[in-house]
């Protein structure tokens, strides 16, 4: 069972940045995608950033905004979200996607206008 740790979100305001951690409690290995969604009530979660094999991908929304990072070695990723606008308020939920899916608690990101 891969207990994952997030940290980070908080309430900021619009064009300012937040940061996002979350660290496995197991090694991770490359080949397993990391990354992180998000959930605003009434909707689906949805995909932000994933990275595998020293790839990223992004969702169209967030691209040129957020940059996530991942500590191979660690088994840590990190979410650096940048120019926030208030429609990225969510709940932002840490994933790793092997055996049938690990979820975190989940971080509230409020963006004011």
């Amino acid at each position: 069972q891969v207990q994952l740790v997030e940290s980070g979100g908080g309430l900021v305001q619009a064009g300012e940045s937040l940061s996002l951690s979350c660290a496995a409690s197991e090694k991770i290995g490359p080949f397993v995608p990391m990354g992180w969604y998000r959930q605003t009530p009434g909707s689906q979660r949805e995909l932000v950033a994933v990275a595998v094999r020293t790839k990223t991908n992004y969702d169209d929304s967030v691209k040129d905004r957020f940059t996530l990072s991942r500590d191979y070695s660690k088994s840590v990723i990190h979410l650096q979200m940048t120019n926030l606008k208030p429609e990225d308020t969510a709940v932002y939920y840490c994933h790793v996607n092997w055996n049938g899916g690990y979820w975190g608690q989940g971080t509230q990101v409020t963006v004011a206008s």
